[in-house]
């Protein structure tokens, strides 16, 4: 016997699933080249609209801006928001007051940040006092750094004051509130990702704020001892020694002189600097300064 009976969903149903359905409203369809969202910002210092931060710090620090109007926006200042579904200009919330879609799957009240791509775990860390991507259970804050690094790096990671605080050393944005990947090189210090891969395409392993090596070379150096053994110095030079500063474990060394390389008689890296003496010499000239 069939029934003509049709279930109706109750007044919470409806409700639940007219939310669901605005949320979903045009998700991954608006955005930039950074975000997906559904709203844009009123730039607070310049009083115009972008499609997030990022698009305004493009646009006002380019080559043609006049370097004395070039700035960036204060996120935590953002106040004003304008709905990418209706045009409403309205206040900093999730939901849109005029039409109910959602500007954004993951919304930070504390960061004035909407996302739709929720994929990058995003989550607000409170000492960094802004949102990290990747999901708060694989990382953790350092205070000392002042940053947040993956767990995998929580008792090995050399500590750097503020070690995110600064300038990508190689394309030199700001690194910590960038939207690349980062990595920690073995001395601490910091870089993007891509710059460090860059760095490799032209042969250069040694960090470029510390000059350390980041990796492991102890088959480079194996090539430079066959090399060394296999280029031998003339009569000249076969008894000029010369002073060296390794880079990667700091001692100085005295060495015989050669045009491939110098050893490290420490840790037997080549990653090394000629000087001008050793830490005697170096003392005494500081002393003849001084007297």
């Amino acid at each position: 016997m069939e029934s003509d009976y049709e279930p109706h969903l109750s007044t919470n149903d409806d409700y639940h699933k007219k939310c669901e359905a605005m949320v979903e409203l045009e998700s991954g369809k608006f955005g930039c080249s950074h975000y997906r969202r559904r709203c844009k910002i009123r730039a607070p210092c310049c009083d115009e609209i972008f499609d997030c931060r990022h698009c305004h710090n493009e646009s006002k620090n380019s080559f043609e801006v006049d370097p004395v109007d070039r700035h960036d926006v204060p996120r935590h200042d953002l106040k004003r928001v304008i709905c990418s579904m209706c045009s409403t200009e309205q206040d900093i919330q999730q939901n849109c007051i005029q039409c109910g879609v959602c500007m954004g799957k993951y919304f930070c009240s504390k960061c004035n940040f909407f996302d739709d791509d929720v994929s990058k775990k995003q989550y607000h860390c409170d000492e960094c006092g802004i949102c990290r991507t990747g999901g708060k259970e694989n990382f953790f804050h350092c205070n000392k750094c002042g940053c947040c690094y993956s767990i995998m790096l929580k008792d090995s990671h050399n500590c750097i004051e503020k070690a995110m605080h600064h300038n990508c050393p190689v394309c030199f944005e700001f690194l910590f509130d960038t939207t690349k990947d980062i990595t920690v090189l073995r001395c601490g210090h910091t870089i993007h990702l891509e710059c460090v891969k860059e760095m490799e395409r032209h042969f250069q392993y040694s960090c470029p704020v510390c000059s350390k090596s980041y990796c492991d070379m102890s088959r480079v150096w194996k090539k430079l001892d066959e090399e060394v053994a296999a280029t031998p110095m003339p009569q000249t030079y076969q008894n000029k020694m010369v002073w060296i500063l390794c880079n990667d474990c700091g001692k100085t060394s005295e060495v015989n002189f050669h045009i491939v390389a110098h050893k490290c008689l420490k840790c037997k890296s080549y990653n090394t600097r000629q000087t001008q003496g050793g830490p005697v010499s170096y003392s005494s000239r500081i002393a003849e300064r001084v007297q």
